[in-house]
């Protein structure tokens, strides 16, 4: 009897002893969570034995329990790695459309070659569906789908119409708007250019010449001359606004002569007044709207491209001050083929992307879960686990919500093993696999010293 009890002793201090050592070995291991060697003593009586004065029996190893406590967190230069602030498991799957759902707390990412996100056994990560202002549809683990990062954004969209804004000098030297020439600074006050795109998403460089007129100034308003080039080609208008020219020079309307804003070279320009206070009192024509950009117009685009495109420009409340030209706004309608440039992960879980057309696409919600039992999951290795009967079911939920952690970007959580109290352990259970070697040999000369007497 007392040799069995010898061994159960042995057998639970090599388990204590294969655990910590365990522990040890996965000190630096992503996501590791520490294991504990239970024991529990044996006690076998029947109803006819005496109860005080029944030896045990040893010791038996009841569980080899994992501890969920949260490891420090490593901050990283990767956008990819997760990390869990609080309760919740990453969500995992081992194809696409599988409900084979593994759960793990290492956040170790990355793309693989179609641009899926997966962990290092190429398992996917699971997310929550989206829609375009990245809010989850449906919160629950059976609409959980694997996460595809796209290497592009969207299709080409031709710019339609731009708008702009800016202050013109009022104290500008006038000038001819009849020998307005592109190439020679000297015939325009200031430009401005705005980046457009045709059909095809192939960027243009819209520019905007103004000319202060000559005598285009009189009593209540004051005007000024756009013209248009698309990559240093003239674009024209339809038909050419007009302005007054005070030729009297007496500063009133009287007497004043219409004048079209074109030049010698065949440019049509459209025409911005102001009010003596500066304000902006509108354009002629009222409605700007180019050529058409194609061979049959401008023939500025390549003919692959859509060339009816013509673009539609408005000024919002433009000002003429007597302080320097300065550009206050320059936006346009049309967008090109992104292409990826970063990737973001808040703290709810939201993955977006950004792409180089400026567009910012959330693409899903990293999908969490937690479990009544947590000792109750099944070990599968590789830092995972997966439910059991005694861990209960999974139950999806949002990061950063309830009783569920946040997500952080650029860290992973380390293994939770304390290397100092393991070490400490190691020497225990050496010590008790010392102590139970001992009684065992103990045991080994007793019944040596039975068999030699006669």
């Amino acid at each position: 009897m007392s040799f069995n009890i010898a061994l159960s002793g042995i057998n639970a201090a090599q388990k204590d002893l294969n655990t910590t050592a365990n522990n040890i070995a996965n000190v630096n291991t992503t996501g590791f969570k520490e294991s504990r060697a239970e024991f529990a003593d044996v006690y076998a009586t029947s109803l006819f034995s005496n109860s005080k004065t029944t030896v045990g029996g040893g010791v038996t190893t009841t569980q080899v329990a994992q501890q969920f406590h949260q490891g420090n967190l490593l901050s990283t230069n990767n956008a990819l790695d997760m990390s869990i602030n609080g309760n919740g498991f990453f969500v995992t799957s081992s194809g696409i459309g599988s409900s084979d759902y593994s759960f793990t707390r290492a956040g170790a990412f990355k793309r693989d070659e179609d641009g899926f996100l997966v962990d290092s056994d190429g398992n996917f990560l699971q997310t929550f569906p989206v829609d375009g202002d990245g809010n989850a549809a449906s919160v629950s683990l059976s609409t959980t789908t694997p996460i595809q990062i796209p290497d592009t954004a969207g299709s080409p969209q031709a710019t339609q119409s731009v708008t702009m804004s800016m202050n013109l000098n009022s104290n500008a030297e006038t000038l001819d708007p009849a020998a307005f020439d592109p190439t020679d600074s000297t015939t325009f006050n200031n430009s401005t250019a705005v980046t457009i795109y045709d059909s095809l998403g192939e960027s243009h460089t819209l520019t905007t010449y103004f000319v202060r007129p000559q005598n285009g100034a009189y009593t209540g308003e004051s005007n000024w001359v756009a013209f248009y080039a698309l990559d240093g080609q003239q674009v024209n208008l339809p038909s050419a606004g007009t302005y007054s020219a005070d030729t009297d020079l007496d500063g009133t309307a009287a007497g004043n002569t219409t004048l079209s804003a074109t030049t010698a070279g065949g440019w049509n320009g459209a025409v911005l007044s102001f009010d003596a206070s500066g304000n902006f009192t509108g354009t002629d024509p009222a409605a700007i709207t180019t050529e058409q950009l194609g061979i049959s117009g401008a023939n500025v685009l390549s003919a692959a491209a859509d060339g009816s495109q013509t673009l539609t420009i408005g000024f919002n409340r433009p000002t003429q001050y007597a302080e320097a030209f300065n550009t206050t706004e320059l936006d346009q309608d049309g967008i090109t083929v992104g292409r990826l440039t970063n990737v973001e992960v808040g703290a709810d879980g939201l993955i977006s992307a950004n792409y180089s057309n400026g567009a910012t696409v959330p693409l899903g919600q990293v999908a969490l879960v937690r479990f009544a039992n947590e000792q109750g999951l099944t070990q599968v290795g590789n830092t995972s686990w997966k439910a059991s009967l005694d861990s209960g079911e999974a139950l999806a939920g949002e990061a950063n919500s309830g009783v569920f952690g946040a997500i952080r970007s650029s860290s992973l959580e380390q293994s939770n093993v304390d290397l100092t109290t393991e070490l400490v352990d190691l020497i225990s259970a050496q010590r008790n696999f010392q102590a139970n070697s001992r009684t065992l040999e103990v045991n080994n000369t007793l019944q040596q010293t039975i068999l030699q007497i006669r």
